[in-house]
């Protein structure tokens, strides 16, 4: 049975490097105006990695005045594999800046936004959804300085996605339009922005607004959507993601209809799983990594008083979104 572990501090640090704790404090914290022997700063980095010594946060939090915590405030499970993407993406990022990602699942049931930040000490939130008044209020309260929301400080590339679907759509002839919207939950902003694109496209091509339809996970649920369309004679349908793509799939294959004969069919994100779809998926595929920096530098900034004089927020172009042709449109 093990005991309790004992954390390594920079007294243990400075005792095996024969230095004392101030000396060590300034190796490691690379303090300026200080000047260290070049043997004696080696002998305190030999001595901490031999240790295997972490600074504790709350030290590293004080001196700074603030933690390098960053909250990624995700409302809700599933997580679609863009997002997933963007937040490993956005954690590489933060890295590159000496912060640190913390993901928390705001959709799930237990300690409000504002006690997680209070917990793990962070000083910067992101959030997928716009924050109410009263939870702006509570995380400044719990000691948060930085906030940003995906949507609402930030504009992505969704409206960009949707438009590209509907013109590769149009392209190919169809003049009624469908769009699926996900069964489960997913970030409102990033369906209302694919959606306003596909609109935007129809108007622009001068035909009828898309019927919009939720469409659930399961094949028969699907299919009462499918068989909606049918009755309307939309002829294409543009999903809000590739697993909404695949269940219109289902859909159809539950009703005896097929893609693209019936019911032409185009997604978003080219999952893995995509190209193996019965048929296989024609899709969108897009890269956040430019986004995913700049949002990176803009919490750097706010944290360092800077938000001001970091210039305009990146082309939504910038995700370069491009059509994958496959079977199924």
């Amino acid at each position: 049975m093990g005991g309790t572990a004992k954390r390594v501090t920079s007294f243990d640090v400075a005792r095996l490097a024969g230095v004392s704790r101030t000396t060590v404090s300034f190796v490691l914290n690379d303090t300026a105006g200080q000047t260290i022997p070049e043997e004696t700063r080696r002998r305190v980095l030999d001595a901490a990695k031999q240790l295997d010594y972490r600074p504790h946060a709350s030290a590293r939090s004080l001196r700074a005045g603030r933690s390098d915590i960053v909250l990624f405030s995700l409302p809700y499970l599933p997580i679609s594999a863009s997002t997933g993407r963007f937040a490993e993406e956005f954690a590489t990022a933060l890295a590159e800046r000496n912060l640190t990602m913390v993901a928390h699942l705001a959709g799930v049931h237990g300690r409000p936004l504002a006690d997680v930040c209070a917990n793990v000490d962070a000083s910067a939130v992101v959030s997928l959804e716009r924050f109410a008044p009263e939870t702006s209020a509570a995380l400044r309260r719990a000691g948060v300085s930085t906030m940003f929301s995906l949507g609402g400080d930030f504009v992505g590339p969704d409206r960009i996605i949707g438009k590209l679907q509907a013109e590769y759509l149009l392209a190919r002839g169809h003049q009624r339009l469908g769009f699926a919207i996900p069964g489960q939950r997913a970030p409102r902003f990033m369906a209302t922005e694919r959606l306003h694109g596909v609109e935007e496209a129809c108007a622009a091509a001068g035909v009828e607004p898309p019927t919009a339809l939720t469409v659930g996970p399961l094949g028969p649920v699907a299919a009462r959507a499918v068989e909606q369309w049918c009755t309307q004679s939309v002829t294409a349908v543009a999903a809000y993601n590739d697993e909404t793509a695949m269940a219109v799939l289902a859909g159809l294959r539950v009703l005896g209809l097929k893609a693209p004969a019936d019911l032409a069919v185009v997604g978003v994100d080219d999952i893995p799983t995509a190209s193996l779809a019965a048929p296989p998926l024609t899709t969108i595929g897009f890269d956040l990594t430019d986004t995913a920096q700049f949002l990176a530098d803009r919490v750097a900034a706010a944290l360092r008083g800077e938000g001001s004089e970091l210039g305009p927020e990146p082309d939504e172009a910038a995700a370069r979104p491009h059509v994958i042709e496959r079977e199924s449109a």
